[in-house]
This record gives C-alpha cells, sequence and structure tokens, in this order.
C-alpha cells in the first residue's frame, strides 16, 4: 500500500502541476480572444457569460454539487453580493478582452501585476488590516511605478488600474459571499446569461451578430469560451486544496509573466525605456512583497512548532497551548 508520505507527495505534485495549468492557461489566453475577430469585445464577452453558465453546470452536474443553491436563494444579501461580483468581473472580463484585441496586452499584464498590491492596499482601507513595513515599502514602490508609467505612457495606465482594482474588488467581494470556485462561477454566470443572452439576441435581430456568420469553425471558437473558463478555474480549485497558500500566491505571478511575454514576443508591442521603468519598479514591489510573504511563512510555522513542542512536554490537565499570531496578524502561510 501507498504509505502516508507517499501519498502527500504525489498530492503536492499534483496541487502543483494543477496550480501550473490554471495559471499558465490564463497567461496564454491573449493567444485566444484574438480568433475569436470579428466579434466585438462586447460579444465575445455576452458569449463568454452564455457558455461558461453551460460549462459549469455540466462540471457541477458531473459532481452532483447542487446543496448550495437552496441556500443562497434563501439569502437575499448573498444574492445582493452575486450580483455585485458578476458585475464587477463582467467589468474585467470585457476590459481585458478588448485590451488584448486592442494590441494593449503589455498594459493588461501589468494590471495583474500590481493587483497583488491593490488588495493589500484594501485590506488596509477596508478591512481594517495592518501591514507589515515591508508591505508598506512594497505599496509605496508600486504607486512610484504608476508615476513613472503616467509619464511614459503620456496618460495614466487606465486600462492596468481597472483590471487591477476591479479583480481586487471581486476578490473581495467573493470572501464575502463564501462560495467555492465553481459554485462562485455558477452563480455569477446565472446572473450574467439573461442579459447577455438579450444582447446577443439584440445583435442577431440587427443582423450585427457574428456567431454563425463567419463559419462554423468560428462559431465554435465562440462556444469554447465557456471552456476557456471553466477549465482554468477547475485547475485552480485542485491546486488550492493541495498545496499551501503560499505556493498559490507566488504561482500567480506565471500568468501576468507569459502575458507581458507574449506582448513583446508575440504581439510585438513596443516598451520604451520609461516603461521598462515603471514595470521594473513593479517588479521591486512583488519581489519585497513575495520576501515579506515567505518571511512571515516562516515564522508562523516555527511559531506553531514551538507551539506544539510546549504543549507536549506540559504536565496533563493544564491550560492548552496559547494562541499563536504572526506578525502583522498574517495566517501562518503568510497571508493577510
Amino acid at each position: 500500500m501507498e504509505s502516508d508520505a507517499a501519498r502527500t507527495t504525489n498530492e503536492h505534485r499534483t496541487g502543483l502541476l494543477c496550480g501550473i495549468a490554471a495559471y499558465g492557461l490564463w497567461g496564454l489566453v491573449p493567444l485566444f480572444w484574438p480568433l475569436l475577430k470579428p466579434a466585438s469585445a462586447v460579444e465575445i464577452l455576452a458569449h463568454r457569460m452564455v457558455w461558461s453558465l453551460a460549462a459549469v453546470a455540466l462540471i457541477l452536474l458531473a459532481l452532483r454539487r447542487w446543496a448550495w443553491i437552496p441556500e443562497l436563494v434563501r439569502r437575499p444579501k448573498r444574492l445582493a453580493l452575486v450580483t455585485v461580483a458578476a458585475t464587477v468581473i463582467s467589468v474585467n472580463w470585457g476590459l481585458y478582452i478588448w485590451g488584448v484585441n486592442s494590441g494593449r496586452v503589455v498594459e493588461t499584464s501589468l494590471g495583474y501585476f500590481i493587483n497583488p498590491l491593490v488588495t493589500i492596499l484594501f485590506g488596509v482601507l477596508l478591512l481594517k488590516e495592518r501591514m507589515r513595513p515591508a508591505q508598506w515599502v512594497a505599496v509605496g514602490i508600486g504607486a512610484a511605478a504608476v508615476v513613472v508609467l503616467t509619464a511614459g505612457y503620456g496618460r495614466l495606465p487606465w486600462i492596468a488600474l481597472v483590471l487591477a482594482f476591479s479583480f481586487a474588488t471581486y476578490g473581495l467581494v467573493k470572501k464575502k459571499i463564501g462560495l467555492g470556485g465553481i459554485e462562485s462561477l455558477a452563480a455569477e454566470t446565472a446572473v450574467q446569461f439573461l442579459p447577455a443572452l438579450g444582447f446577443l439576441l439584440f445583435l442577431s435581430s440587427r443582423g450585427d451578430l457574428a456567431f454563425g456568420a463567419e463559419g462554423v469553425p468560428h462559431a465554435l471558437l465562440l462556444a469554447s469560451c465557456g471552456l476557456v473558463t471553466a477549465v482554468p478555474l477547475v485547475c485552480f480549485g485542485a491546486a488550492a486544496i493541495r498545496i499551501p497558500l503560499s505556493m498559490i500566491g507566488l504561482l500567480q505571478y506565471l500568468a501576468p509573466v507569459l502575458q507581458f511575454v507574449l506582448g513583446l514576443v508575440w504581439f510585438h508591442e513596443k516598451m520604451p525605456a520609461e516603461r521598462w521603468a515603471g514595470f521594473a519598479l513593479v517588479w521591486i514591489a512583488l519581489t519585497v512583497l513575495t520576501w515579506d510573504a515567505l518571511r512571515a511563512a516562516r515564522r508562523g510555522r516555527a511559531a506553531l512548532r514551538a507551539a506544539a513542542r510546549q504543549d507536549a512536554v506540559r504536565p496533563a490537565g493544564t491550560a492548552g497551548a496559547p494562541v499563536v499570531r504572526t506578525e502583522g496578524g498574517a495566517g501562518a502561510d503568510g497571508t493577510l
């Protein structure tokens, strides 16, 4: 029989591969959206909403995971949060598709590079969380990067900022909803479904619908938007239950790195010196943030081990080990 250690190793390896697959697919998705032209970004977004619900419904049917639906329906406040999440991610998806198809892949990658910094800022401003000094330094460097990039672009890098703030808002709302990844996507696309379908029918009535007008292969590509959305999410869910969140935090940089490389190598976007300087500042900020998270994770694990040793040698009948808190209120994995 397989030993516990071997089973744990295999689970960890599977989780790592699933995480790489999830973020790798998200990083390579800029190659997919241009294939859907001449459909507009808004039509592509509508297809993504409609076909994502179909894909997720099939997944839930296969897994027989329906018990959460009646509970969600009975909680209007939770439904309202799902509606907010669906609205925010619609903005994020739509702008991302438009950005890629309009030749701004590098700037879209910037949005996901700075997203962790925006998430930390939200934690301080909205959740009253305490930041460690290194996190303040990282956010400060990130702010300086935005200034440099504004000078480089001759305008605010608004695509990157909207993507970062919308995705951070989405994460904050999802945290309050408390649904799993597949369940959450199903609920959100259920909210999106009727408006998206109505928009597609409106385009069809005007003769402006690209679906079907460009041939069967193009129609199949549009229909595959559901799989493009659902498959990475399934991989992410498999990774999240098998590997530590600190490792997930490191893997998340894979997607914007791939997007950035595609913008330069595949789409041949220009990168003047001032943009390189701005991106360099962002990467420095992320390096500081990652170093601090790993350090906090090590301290948290060391504190937990010390508490376990103290509990092991404490005489029977005495009080249990004290609650261990890591620096800055971080969890044992270094996340806030």
